[in-house]
């Protein structure tokens, strides 16, 4: 009796084959350039942001075997005992420019990458200019401005409007990083200022310049020649419509510091905010006046957000506001229209529109000489601040019960505190620093919440008589006898 064996088809071993042959060969993959998003198949219009023509082709490798053993290798630098290693290298040089210094932390580290994001036109570049010049000025060490959106003739001309010419303050106009590169080999700069990080592109990537790919790949080549050869560099970013970095969220991950560049374009004040930093605090607030000349700090912006009058004027009132851990002493300005039929105008100009219906509301339902439900009402501050934090409630509501009533504030008194919707002042944050700025200008009087006067906290100014108040019908009468004195 003969046992048959059963052998495989001569299909199936080709099949199998071309099986395992296709699961080591590479595989095509679509990306989209501009969101990062991978389709399973090419489409025409990505269908996670919406941009036509983004999706390309891109090429990745099959997937790897599981429980696979990775040897060790020797490190290329031992680990050492923490108290051994010297932190030298990490102190903080300062740029000469104070206000962005405050920000920093106390200035550049060398092989730190800072990102500086803002709106076109808001005077990024004309920092960075100032700064550069500054460092090559002070720190002993020439500084490389690479442009990728201007001509070193347009840059040129822009140094010598602001005085910023120096000969150790090197330019040039690239958009590929290998030439980047090829300019830091030559000028072995101690600060590098490029803009912007979304003009520069690598050939070794794919996509376009600017897209998610490139940015990416981009930052990750000059955070590493930074770190490798101690280069404080400053990269600048664009934002979106909605005011956010663009580009990869990994961009913000990759460099040390994140610093945004804010400021109306109708105002001279920019501020330029902190919102990542590895080297110091992350709350900071840098303050800069635009000019003719190019860009200044301002160490003491107060006096931009104040108006002199020679005589009280009805509709305002003085508050302190907290940009990160400064207080700026701000003027609310209120103006009562006239009683008009159907819906009034509420208009605002740097503050929150809901929060100034909210205190109106408080205002005609906690109070029984004003009427505001038919009047037209007009709310700003000055100097082009924007004041949103609810510790500015109190100041409102007095500005819009001054305008109402026809009855001015002394002008040396602040007001302090938020309003709820029973008409209480609540406690907010930081009232000893607001206070503190408040009597350095030269204020007298302040209206806070219960809690936060001079008995509660255990100190207080000097020469400023500090007064709890516990709702806004109090505010108002302590607000008319300061006025009366």
């Amino acid at each position: 009796m003969t046992t048959s064996r059963s052998t495989p088809s001569r299909g199936g071993t080709a099949g199998a084959a071309r099986g395992r042959s296709a699961a080591r060969e590479p595989r095509p993959a679509y990306q989209c350039d501009a969101c990062g998003h991978q389709p399973p198949k090419w489409v025409g219009r990505c269908p996670e942001c919406g941009e036509w023509g983004a999706v390309v082709e891109s090429t990745v490798t099959g997937p790897t075997v599981s429980g696979r053993v990775v040897s060790s290798r020797m490190p290329t630098e031992p680990a050492r005992p923490i108290a051994t290693i010297s932190a030298a290298p990490a102190r903080a040089r300062p740029t000469g420019v104070s206000e962005l210094d405050r920000v920093l932390g106390g200035g550049l580290v060398p092989g730190a990458v800072v990102l500086l994001a803002g709106e076109p036109g808001v005077g990024k570049s004309t920092l960075l200019l100032d700064v550069a010049q500054q460092w090559a000025v002070g720190a002993g060490s020439p500084s490389l401005v690479v442009s990728g959106e201007e001509s070193v003739s347009q840059v040129r001309l822009r140094a010598e409007r602001m005085g910023t010419l120096h000969d150790q303050l090197y330019l040039a106009a690239e958009n590929d990083l290998a030439s980047v590169l090829g300019h830091l080999d030559a000028v072995k700069p101690g600060l590098l200022v490029l803009d912007s990080v979304q003009t520069i592109s690598t050939t070794g990537t794919e996509g376009v310049p600017g897209g998610v790919t490139q940015v990416r790949a981009v930052t990750a080549a000059l955070v590493s020649v930074a770190k490798e050869r101690g280069i404080a560099t400053v990269l600048v970013g664009h934002v979106t419509k909605d005011g956010q970095v663009a580009g990869p969220r990994v961009l913000e991950h990759l460099v040390d510091v994140v610093l945004h560049f804010e400021g109306d374009k109708h105002s001279s004040l920019r501020l330029v905010r902190g919102v990542k930093n590895r080297f110091g605090a992350a709350d900071e607030v840098g303050c800069f006046e635009m000019h003719e000349g190019g860009i200044s700090s301002l160490a003491d912006p107060s006096g931009l957000f104040l108006t002199r009058y020679a005589e009280p004027v009805p509709g305002t009132c003085v508050t302190v506001a907290m940009e990160g851990r400064r207080a700026l002493v701000t003027e609310v300005q209120a103006l009562i229209g006239a009683t008009v039929a159907g819906s009034p105008r509420r208009t605002v100009s740097g503050l929150d529109s809901a929060r100034l219906a909210m205190v109106l509301a408080v205002l005609q339902r906690r109070t029984e000489r004003l009427t505001l439900h038919d009047r037209e009402v007009f709310a700003a501050t000055v100097g082009g601040i924007r004041v949103v934090e609810p510790a500015a409630d109190l100041a409102v509501a007095l500005a819009v019960a001054s305008g109402g009533l026809n009855l001015a504030i002394a002008p040396h008194l602040v007001a302090i505190g938020e309003v709820g919707l029973t008409g209480e002042v609540r406690r907010v944050g930081a009232v000893p620093r607001r206070l503190a700025e408040a009597a350095r200008l030269g204020f007298k009087v302040a209206l806070v919440p219960p809690g936060c006067g001079p008995d509660s906290t255990g100190a207080g100014p000097k020469d400023m008589r500090v007064t709890e108040v516990t709702d806004v019908r109090s505010a108002l009468h302590h607000a008319a006898r300061a006025s009366a004195e």
